[in-house]
């Protein structure tokens, strides 16, 4: 067990990754630290007192613990793109009476600078990042303030991007991982490698700790990943249903479901490659979607707010990972003990 995980008093090397728009709840956090792991609060898509509240909830439990942060990494698309993508969703919105026609192309930083402000005021025991790379001050201010700083990587060569901006470790992202791809060029196609040859290839490359992610669902992946070099893995599809989960009951019923019987990447959601069940919205959008982040994400998300409500799984992107047929109703310490070959 390496230093990156003894320091903190784990023992357990299969951690809960952060799953942003609202599996990962705080319970989750604290119901992997309590299995000796670590789990990362998902810092995407909340404001900075949102983050806030949820980092003091975990923080009064006394347990270790990660915050997830999207790094800006703008993906531009055009007008008359954008608009061609309007027009050919607008028939799903409809179903709900709303209208994307009318609106523009959005850009935001997912309030960057408010997040990094509170967790440099109010250090966490580790920071992770996505989507981009921060800047070495920003990296350096984190390690100051006595945080662990990772960063979620797709190939050797963005290890060596994280290597330089001085990050203390990195999470290898494989392509068979649920939900958005940590991929520094969206634009471009995932390449297709298995986890253990991406571990042992980044490892190669890097000399940093390395926590492996991607498409783990059993113990036999756990273990192929931490023969390939990884000093710990962190899994999420395989926690969706569990009872700390905050997964609507619409994408935990889908995961089981034998009608949803493969997975596919796409960018008809959110103008982002992402891993998602495969269903009709899939289907039918993501040879037309664009590139296009976070514009398309914005474009979508009242119709998939609405599509999630009514229970609708046509419509809703229901991130899952290629190991998505593990996903047990249980307590989340027990798929983590079972994983980590404790049960």
């Amino acid at each position: 067990m390496s230093n990156l995980l003894t320091d903190l008093g784990i023992d357990c090397p299969v951690l809960a990754a952060p799953m942003a728009g609202g599996p990962s709840t705080p319970a989750l956090v604290i119901a992997a630290a309590r299995a000796g792991g670590l789990g990362f609060l998902a810092g995407g898509y909340k404001t900075a007192q949102a983050l806030a509240g949820q980092i003091h909830t975990v923080e009064a439990q006394g347990v270790p613990f990660g915050v997830n942060l999207f790094v800006r990494n703008a993906v531009p698309v055009s007008p008359e793109a954008y608009r061609d993508y309007a027009r050919r969703v607008q028939e799903e919105a409809d179903r709900y009476g709303l209208t994307l026609t009318d609106t523009e192309p959005v850009d935001d930083d997912d309030h960057w600078a408010d997040k990094i402000g509170l967790l440099t005021a109010h250090p966490v025991p580790w920071v992770s990042f996505t989507f981009g790379i921060p800047d070495a001050g920003t990296v350096t201010r984190l390690r100051r303030a006595g945080t662990t700083v990772l960063q979620c990587v797709t190939n050797s060569d963005e290890a060596h991007l994280a290597a330089e901006a001085g990050v203390d470790a990195l999470i290898v992202q494989a392509p068979a991982a649920g939900g958005h791809s940590a991929t520094l060029t969206p634009e471009r196609p995932l390449a297709s490698v298995s986890l253990p040859e991406l571990v042992g290839a980044v490892r190669q490359a890097v000399r940093l700790p390395v926590v492996a992610t991607g498409g783990i669902a059993t113990p036999e992946d756990v273990a192929a990943a931490r023969r390939a070099g990884a000093d710990a893995v962190m899994v999420g599809t395989v926690l969706l249903r569990t009872d700390e989960s905050g997964a609507s009951a619409a994408h935990q019923a889908a995961l089981a479901d034998p009608a949803f019987d493969t997975t596919v990447l796409t960018r008809a959601f959110t103008g982002r490659p992402a891993r998602a069940l495969r269903n009709h919205f899939t289907d039918r959008y993501s040879a037309h979607a664009p590139a296009g982040y976070p514009a398309l994400h914005h474009l979508t998300g009242q119709l998939r707010k609405a599509a999630t409500a009514a229970g609708d799984t046509d419509r809703i992107h229901l991130w899952a990972g290629t190991g998505y047929r593990e996903a047990r109703a249980e307590p989340a310490a027990r798929t983590l003990d079972r994983l980590a070959g404790r049960l």
